[in-house]
Formats: structure tokens, sequence, C-alpha cells
């Protein structure tokens, strides 16, 4: 079938990527319901983990390869287009409340993993195999504190945290809820691999569809799900999904490829080290610190958000 054919499965991926989200979506916010967890906490680790996957079998799987370097850029390169590109298109269409308690946990985790991280970049040029290890202990650590955070504070007020009745039970929802991570992923899979031939075909360089196809494609699951979530209105899980998604990247993406294949930053790392590093830390400033502070989510967040992803994206292309 040829070209014909890769534009049909490009289509099946797509399809696959809006049914898994809707899946996922609906199963995780079930679980929220049925165990009277709030949105933000479920969005930061239920559906962060589900949404990360892809980044963990391709930097797992480079790592295996001999290629663990390409874990950085997929971590740094994901935090980017999650928090400037996804977390911006769902504040400029829909801003909203948050609270300060669920997302303090998440969010100070991140800026402390990102400093380890960063430590390791700048001062060793390279991650060691400890390093890799300490990343993922930060990774349990995290998901130790909040399912304590969870068990001490109970039912919080926030959408989602009310304990009411649900239909099904509760293995049916985590069965959900893996079956839609799974064509989440598929979907992703199907259509990157034939979005880069369709691309190629039509003349597009590989640079080009490597900067845009292959960058974007592992963060698709964060995308869909934050679309699927705010059609739903769960604003929240939205959120929480990208933090949480965010925090994975340093702490479970990074860590076991760093831990399966530790590696040294060359030189053409420079570009990463002076533009990419600052960038995903201000863009996450950005996204938390008022939030922490008001408590509310704006408009203006998303724009400038935006704004930062294209002249990121403008940079890379001259």
């Amino acid at each position: 079938m040829g070209i014909l054919g890769n534009i049909l499965w490009f289509i099946v991926g797509f399809a696959f990527l809006i049914k898994g989200g809707d899946w996922f979506v609906d199963a995780a916010q079930s679980i929220a319901y049925r165990f009277g967890m709030p949105e933000l906490l479920v969005g930061a680790t239920v559906v962060s983990i589900g949404t990360t996957l892809p980044e963990v079998m391709v930097s797992a799987g480079g790592a295996m390869a001999g290629n663990s370097a390409i874990a950085f850029g997929n971590a740094v390169g994901s935090i980017i287009c999650n928090t400037a590109l996804i977390a911006a298109i769902t504040l400029v269409v829909k801003p909203a409340k948050t609270d300060r308690k669920t997302i303090l946990l998440p969010s100070v985790f991140f800026f402390l993993a990102a400093g380890y991280y960063v430590f390791n970049a700048y001062h060793f040029r390279g991650f060691s195999r400890l390093s890799g290890i300490v990343l993922l202990g930060i990774f349990l650590i995290y998901m130790a504190a909040t399912v304590s955070q969870m068990l001490r504070s109970g039912p919080a007020g926030d959408k989602g945290s009310e304990k009411v009745a649900v239909e099904g039970s509760a293995a049916r929802d985590i069965i959900m809820l893996i079956v839609g991570a799974a064509v989440i992923a598929a979907g992703a899979k199907l259509l990157v691999d034939n979005a880069k031939v369709i691309a190629t075909a039509l003349g597009v360089p590989e640079s080009v569809i490597a900067l845009t196809l292959v960058a974007l494609g592992t963060s698709l699951p964060e995308l869909v799900t934050a679309v699927t979530a705010l059609i739903k209105g769960h604003g929240a899980l939205s959120l929480g999904n990208i933090i949480g998604a965010n925090l994975f990247n340093l702490v479970l993406v990074s860590g076991a490829a760093i831990t399966i294949r530790p590696f040294t930053l060359e030189s053409a790392a420079a570009t990463a080290m002076t533009v990419d590093i600052p960038l995903a830390l201000g863009v996450m400033a950005l996204l938390t610190l008022p939030a922490l502070i008001t408590q509310k989510l704006y408009r203006w967040q998303g724009v400038l958000l935006l704004c930062a992803y294209a002249a990121y994206c403008v940079f890379l292309f001259v």
C-alpha cells in the first residue's frame, strides 16, 4: 500500500490515542472517587506514571542499546514540551483553581531532583550509576511520601476527593487504567513511526522530523490525557499529570536509563547546558510558583509559556 498504508496507520494511531486517553482518564477519575483521593494527587501519581511509560521505554531501550545519553535530551525536552506546550494549552483554554497542599509535594520533589540532576550535569559533566540509583531512590521516596500524605489528610474538599459510589469494581478500574496506558503508548508509536515515513516521503529533512515529531511523540500521552481531562471537566487531574510527569522524567526515566548504562556529556551537549536545562527549570517555575502563592492558575501563564515554546522552536530551527 506504500504511503497510503502509512497514512492509514497514522489515522489508527490517532484513534488509539483518543480512545486510550478516554479510558485512562475515566479509570483514574473512578479511582479518585472510589477511594476519596484528590484528583490532583491521582494525576501526580497514577496518571503520571502511565503517561510517562513511552519515555521510560524509549530511554531504557536506548540505554540497553548502548545509547543512554538519549535519556538526557529525552527528559529535559519532555519537561519543556509538557510544560510550555501541553500545560500552556490547558491554561489558555481553561485556567483553574488549585490546592497548595496538593501541588506542594510534587513541586518540591521536582526542584530537589532537578537540583541534583543539574549538579551532576554541570559539575561532573555526566551521570554515574550511583546518580541513577539516587534518582530512582527519589522516585520511591516521592511515591511513599505521596501515599503517606494521602493517608494523613484523607478527603480534602478537592473535586473528586469525596468518596462516592461508582459502578464496577476496583479491579476493573485498574485494568482499564493499564489498558488505557497501553493503548495510548501504542497509538503514540504508530503516530510517530508513520509520521516519520510520511514526512520523509514528502521530502521533510530528518533534522526537522527529529526536533518536532520525535520530541512531541513521547509527550503525546500527556497531551491526550490533559485535553481529555479538560473536556471531562477534571482540570486538577490534568495539572497533576503534567507536574508528576515532569518529575518522573527526571527520576524514573533518566534514573532507569542511567542505572542501566551511565554516560558522560559530550561537547555536543553545550546547547542543552546553556539553553535547554535553564528553560526547563524556568517554565516549571512559571507554572508552579503562581499556583503555590495564589492557589490559582492564570491564562497569562499559558500565553507566556506558549510564547516561550514558540521562541524555543524558532531558536532550534535557526
